[in-house]
């Protein structure tokens, strides 16, 4: 009854963000548009949206299969991509990346365990998310000079600032050796998942592929914004982009609504008003971005309907991992 009542409010959450979203949308400039752009030109560039979303989450398998052998639950990279692909449908079915990440963690769990399993998932999820943060606070400096608006310039830095301080809060604890880290048992499976991602990214190799694979998949995320941008012929660089999209990312990666749907819309288009943008442009691109993702999700879809791990099932309770 609980899992109901969370998974009612945020489609409520994302209906009500939709509608904040669209309701601002001038829908004769957007007729006009698209009337002026060529339906082999519009295809085409959303064609390659969706191509960009392929290749990035073909290169989180890559980065998760390096860590996956830290936490002694080795992935091949064709496994690892297929794994990635099955989640993307999940993704958006389910809250954020929160269903994507669960059915990650049962598939890897069938042959290494239900604790290597959870660390491979929850490092790799934790790195990204930091290499999101580092993209944010580097690009500080021209995104706070893109937004005139000084509550979106507050706004960002706030936003920078917490993520920062949770994505090194994290790597940070890895060091800590106090006792009592090890005692419950929540803390000290964060505490060796801390370690786990401390001891990848400190090796050479393996942290320096994981950080080159962590910014590449996230400036793939822009590429994919920007072709959205193209299909539609609207007044937006990629530099632009690349100051805008890094923190919408992270916005949208709270787990308050379905696959970002509602928070992602709603965020881009108060995004563009603060960088003089057009804010319908600004919602319109968030709307076919999510498009794009949809399509992944769908052909992620597929390749769950033809894998052998459909035909098992979950099982009911999860063990603890000790």
């Amino acid at each position: 009854m609980r899992g109901f009542l969370v998974l009612t409010a945020r489609i409520l959450v994302s209906s009500a963000l939709l509608y904040f979203a669209l309701r601002g949308i001038n829908f004769v400039d957007v007729q006009d548009r698209l009337a002026q752009t060529s339906r082999s030109w519009f295809l085409g560039w959303m064609a390659l949206s969706v191509v960009t979303i392929l290749v990035q989450v073909f290169l989180g398998a890559m980065r998760w299969q390096e860590i996956s052998i830290g936490c002694q639950a080795p992935l091949m990279v064709p496994q690892a991509f297929r794994y990635n692909m099955i989640g993307t449908f999940f993704n958006q079915t389910l809250p954020s990346t929160i269903g994507g990440d669960a059915v990650r963690l049962w598939l890897v769990s069938r042959a290494a365990g239900w604790r290597h399993a959870t660390y491979s998932v929850l490092v790799d999820r934790a790195i990204g998310l930091i290499a999101l943060a580092l993209v944010v606070v580097c690009s500080l400096p021209w995104s706070y000079s893109l937004i005139g608006n000084e509550e979106g310039r507050i706004a960002l830095v706030m936003l920078d600032f917490a993520a920062m301080s949770v994505g090194l809060g994290f790597l940070l604890l890895g060091y800590l050796p106090w006792a009592w880290l090890k005692a419950s048992w929540p803390t000290r499976h964060i505490h060796a998942c801390s370690t786990v991602a401390r001891q990848a990214l400190s090796n050479y190799r393996s942290g320096s592929k994981i950080a080159a694979l962590s910014f590449s998949v996230h400036v793939l995320n822009v590429v994919s914004a920007w072709c959205a941008v193209r299909s539609i012929s609207a007044p937006a660089t990629f530099a632009q982009l690349f100051m805008l999209v890094p923190p919408i990312a992270l916005i949208t990666m709270l787990p308050i609504s379905i696959a970002g749907w509602g928070v992602r819309e709603a965020t881009m288009m108060i995004a563009f008003g603060y960088a003089g943008l057009n804010q319908t442009d600004g919602t319109m691109i968030s709307l076919l971005s999510g498009a794009s993702t949809f399509v992944v999700g769908s052909i992620g879809g597929i390749v769950w309907v033809l894998s052998s791990e459909k035909q098992e099932h979950a099982p009911n309770t999860v063990s603890k991992f000790d």
